[in-house]
């Protein structure tokens, strides 16, 4: 590791990016070519560290999910294009991969797959020993200042050291600005980064108070916007997270954005029934118990703490007009908050934006613009949602780029 003599020397291949993306492209180009001369590059002193955080230090290889169908349309961008590279390497043959070389992976209710050892330090090792077996060099602190295209041989200008030529180059940088640059100075537009997977920030909540309270179902929707989404939703002291909040916040990202995260979010609290079968719920309660307590008897089984909340001062039932009880039949439908900013889900920061993909063969990963330079992972205007999904994209795209490049 680190700089040395072969900075002088012509690379078969050079990844520049030391995360998932780039990590595994390197191995799957020199399993394709193992006499290739292939090379890391990597900014920082810490190799693979979205995957050491990912999944609260436990790792989130992948997502159960087996058929590139289904599985490609959790990417609200991308969904197209990666389904031709999950026939090519999907999440089975992750999982292959992996137990292939002794890490067994374990499949969670909800889809996630993690190590069986449920640390994340077992994905990294077992890539680093993979790396150190196949002869992949690493240079780490590499500040690369420069990268250009001189006849089919690209150099790379790193700072206070010797360039690095190589005959193919491999981006996986993420959502580095950096990467973007070099990718726009050798031809390419990018599309601009904006956050994906946040939660919903509500200031003053009525609902605060409820913080931890979550819901199995409800439909959310972005206000004057065909953005929804249906699944469970956490109450917290700051607004809305849990797996329907994240997941609308992707699908919506650049709208949210051109927003400045100032939105309307319409919450559908019970989106298996209709507006007319809550108000009809609520009348024939009324009608056949006026005596009781609207509060006690919580007709829709909610969380009792949430409909005490939501009732408020509503009472016996008789006492209730029908006025109010359609009033409350139409908050339960469409309850509407103002969303005022947005916090990152764990340490997990996910963007959309990128590489714009009309500009690369997603056969090969390569470049239609400039041969030799190939792409994978984030630095393409690729991302998932929560599950797996990222990491999937960067194992699919970097084992296409990698094995593409030297073949």
């Amino acid at each position: 590791m680190g700089d040395s003599v072969y900075n002088r020397c012509m690379y078969d291949l050079i990844v520049i990016g030391g995360g998932a993306a780039g990590f595994f492209a390197a191995l799957a180009a020199k399993e394709a070519n193992p006499m290739a001369k292939v090379a890391i590059l990597e900014k920082t002193a810490v190799l693979l560290s979205k995957v050491r955080v990912s999944g609260g230090g436990r790792c989130n290889v992948t997502n159960a999910c087996a058929d590139p169908l289904p599985f490609s349309k959790h990417y609200p961008r991308g969904e197209r294009e990666l389904l031709g590279p999950f026939h090519k390497f999907c999440s089975t043959h992750t999982i292959e991969w992996f137990e292939s070389r002794g890490v067994p992976l374990k499949s969670e209710p909800d889809g996630r797959m993690f190590p069986t050892t449920n640390s994340s330090e077992t994905i990294i090792n077992c890539l680093m020993a993979e790396a150190q077996k196949l002869g992949v060099e690493i240079h780490l602190r590499q500040r690369v200042e420069a990268i250009q295209k001189e006849d089919e041989e690209f150099l790379i200008q790193v700072k206070d050291k010797s360039p690095f030529k190589t005959k193919k180059l491999l981006l996986a940088t993420g959502s580095s600005p950096e990467g973007h640059e070099w990718a726009k100075n050798l031809g390419h537009s990018v599309e601009s980064a904006v956050p994906s997977l946040f939660t919903f920030n509500v200031p003053n909540s009525p609902l605060s108070e409820l913080s931890g309270v979550s819901f199995e179902k409800v439909k959310l929707q972005l206000a004057g916007t065909s953005f929804t989404h249906t699944g469970p939703l956490l109450i917290t002291h700051f607004g809305f997270s849990g797996p329907a909040a994240l997941k609308l916040s992707a699908w919506g990202a650049r709208y949210l954005h051109e927003k400045a995260y100032r939105v309307e979010l319409v919450i559908n609290w019970l989106p298996d029934l209709s507006l007319l079968e809550i108000k009809n719920q609520l009348q024939a309660l009324k009608r056949n118990s006026p005596q009781k307590n609207l509060l006690a008897e919580n007709p829709f089984h909610l969380t009792k703490s949430f409909w005490k909340n939501f009732v408020g001062d509503l009472s016996r039932l008789n006492d209730i007009s029908l006025k109010q009880l359609d009033q409350l039949a139409e908050k339960l439908h469409s309850d509407v908050y103002q969303v005022n900013g947005k916090t990152t889900n764990k340490e997990e920061f996910v963007t959309c934006g990128g590489v714009n993909l009309k500009e690369v063969n997603f056969k090969t990963m390569e470049s239609k613009l400039c041969p030799g330079l190939f792409f994978a992972g984030e630095v393409l205007d690729i991302d998932g949602i929560t599950g797996g999904f990222n990491f999937q994209n960067a194992w699919t795209t970097g084992f296409i780029a990698g094995t593409s490049s030297l073949t």
